[in-house]
């Protein structure tokens, strides 16, 4: 695909209607979305829970926590505690009824940080609700704070040289996270009187990882999807790509999914199912990992989740050392490590802008400087394909084709019942990945999935793939976007609720998931599961 297709002035077009085709969810459909067009895939074209803090109640009893152990934080303990099914979003109100956001993307446990809440009701609680299995609750109360005074913040402002929108909102409270276990949280905001609810997300971050699979949120990404204020990384108030963000900024609330950014339809399934395992487990976010060179060392597998586009050269750099140092990596999403971004501070904090000024590099002052241009990395300047860790490289958008297994032998698939040709409707979307030697791939790769596309007119396809390393490393990565909704897949897929993804999808990706897990889990897969490369027998020459 051509610069011009990969972001040139139909892209925010196509970004506005992505997610509504992504997740089929109606309240995500403005404002998000993927790359306008098809890929030519050509190389020659790319370019706490026991207490509460200061004012707050404590939570039902549940059984006793054991915070540490051998490996770390152990999650089947917490897994047995009780869960609270009410959760979610009831009642989301008015556009801006309650919306929040946090001064911080993730804290240690024990630390603090800020709510910045704007709402139209007198008063209003936060409920921190841990999520992960508990027995198909998906959700457990840490911690609920007393009644809390309510205002209507100050209007937004936007940044008129790089259309960044500013919040300037005063801090309403601040949350302290004592006997909070480490995990994946969302916040909800609960205005009085019925007024509306909405989450808010952080992290509570694992200080080590060794030992453990580690969970990664990608907030940057579900940061340049956001368009609160009018704005994102796609386009603008206008729908057109030069009205696009240049940056955008952690300091203001998620526009979709009721304020909780990509984490329910593309992270929370995978949680749920890691959590229900049982496996020693570590939580982070893409930011944390850009930011700690030495917090991969020595972890089991690291996992990319469904739709985990924008990294930082830091980043890719810290993840890349973890692989060649023998630790597995999943990538259960596609279009994964697209987007070349820099991480800059906000007036909260550090790390809390996402400056990508895509085609418009040049104009960057921090590329002026002397910084990697934030294009994306397959493009020049100092182009570096994706594929160089991933395997497979991003290849198109918007399909929506079966999933065909080409590989049934394979030890992924054990137990999934799967035989040669097995066809999975609707499993290949948004977007997808193939292997394409055209552009540098590590080998030996094993292609466990080869399922015909047409994108656009364009005849493809797309691949689910698996490489091991020197290392002994295993790099897995399932080319489709739909794997980690697909987990919660049910029925006979006749509803179109989920993209009509039935049970056996559902059952199919939940199986080689859990495989999967098992495997990175145990140390590096590479040494016990090396990969028979069969590039040439499934694409020929």
């Amino acid at each position: 695909m051509d610069q011009e297709h990969i972001s040139g002035d139909g892209e925010g077009a196509g970004r506005r209607r992505f997610l509504a085709l992504a997740t089929g969810a109606a309240a995500t459909a403005a404002g998000l979305g993927a790359v306008a067009g098809c890929a030519s895939g050509d190389a020659g074209d790319a370019d706490g829970a026991d207490g509460a803090g200061p004012g707050g109640s404590r939570e039902p009893s549940g059984h006793p926590e054991k915070q540490e152990g051998p490996r770390g934080f152990d999650v089947r303990a917490e897994n047995a505690r009780p869960g609270n099914a009410d959760w979610q979003v009831a009642k989301a109100g008015p556009a801006r009824a309650i919306e929040g956001f946090a001064d911080r993307v993730s804290v240690l446990p024990g630390e603090s940080f800020g709510l910045h809440v704007s709402t139209t009701a007198p008063r209003f609680t936060v409920s921190a609700y841990r999520m992960g299995w508990y027995g198909g609750a998906r959700a457990r109360l840490v911690w609920r704070s007393e009644a809390l005074p309510g205002v209507r913040q100050p209007d937004h402002t936007v940044d008129t040289a790089t259309r960044t929108v500013h919040t300037r909102w005063a801090r309403s409270t601040t949350v302290e996270t004592k006997d909070w276990p480490e995990g994946c949280y969302l916040l909800r905001l609960d205005a009085q009187g019925g007024e509306g609810q909405r989450f808010v997300p952080v992290t509570v971050r694992s200080a080590a990882t060794a030992g453990r699979t580690v969970v990664v949120n990608a907030v940057a990404t579900w940061q340049a999807y956001n368009r609160w204020g009018g704005y994102g990384s796609y386009d603008g108030p206008s729908g057109g790509y030069a009205s696009r963000s240049l940056a955008v900024t952690f300091d203001r609330p998620y526009e979709y999914d009721d304020g909780a950014g990509l984490f329910l339809v593309y992270e929370a399934p995978l949680l749920a199912l890691a959590e229900r395992l049982g496996i020693p487990l570590a939580y982070t976010t893409t930011t944390d990992v850009a930011r700690e060179k030495r917090l991969l060392e020595g972890a089991s597998a690291v996992l990319s989740l469904g739709h985990d586009e924008y990294w930082s050269p830091e980043q890719r750099a810290h993840v890349t050392a973890a692989r060649d140092a023998g630790t597995n990596i999943a990538v259960l999403g596609a279009n994964c490590c697209y987007r070349r971004i820099r991480l800059e501070a906000s007036e909260l904090g550090p790390d809390r802008t996402l400056v990508c000024y895509k085609s418009s590099y040049e104009q960057d002052p921090g590329f002026k400087r002397g910084h990697p241009a934030t294009v994306d990395f397959r493009s020049p300047p100092a182009a570096d394909p994706e594929s160089t860790l991933l395997g497979v490289i991003y290849d198109g958008y918007p399909v929506d084709a079966p999933y065909v297994v080409t590989n049934p032998g394979h030890w992924l698939f054990e137990g999934t019942g799967a035989k040669a040709g097995d066809s999975f409707p609707h499993l290949v979307g948004v977007e997808y990945d193939k292997v394409n030697t055209g552009f540098t791939t590590p080998r030996p790769i094993e292609i466990l999935a080869h399922s015909p596309v047409v994108c656009e007119g364009r005849p493809s396809h797309q691949d689910t793939a698996y490489y091991t390393t020197p290392s002994g490393a295993a790099v897995f990565a399932t080319g489709t976007m739909r794997w980690v909704e697909a987990l919660d897949a049910k029925g006979d897929g006749r509803s179109r609720a989920n993209h009509g993804l039935d049970a056996r999808s559902g059952a199919l990706t939940t199986r080689v998931t859990e495989n999967l897990l098992r495997t990175f889990a145990a140390g590096p897969a590479g040494r016990t599961h090396p990969a028979q490369d069969n590039v040439k027998a499934v694409y020929g020459g």
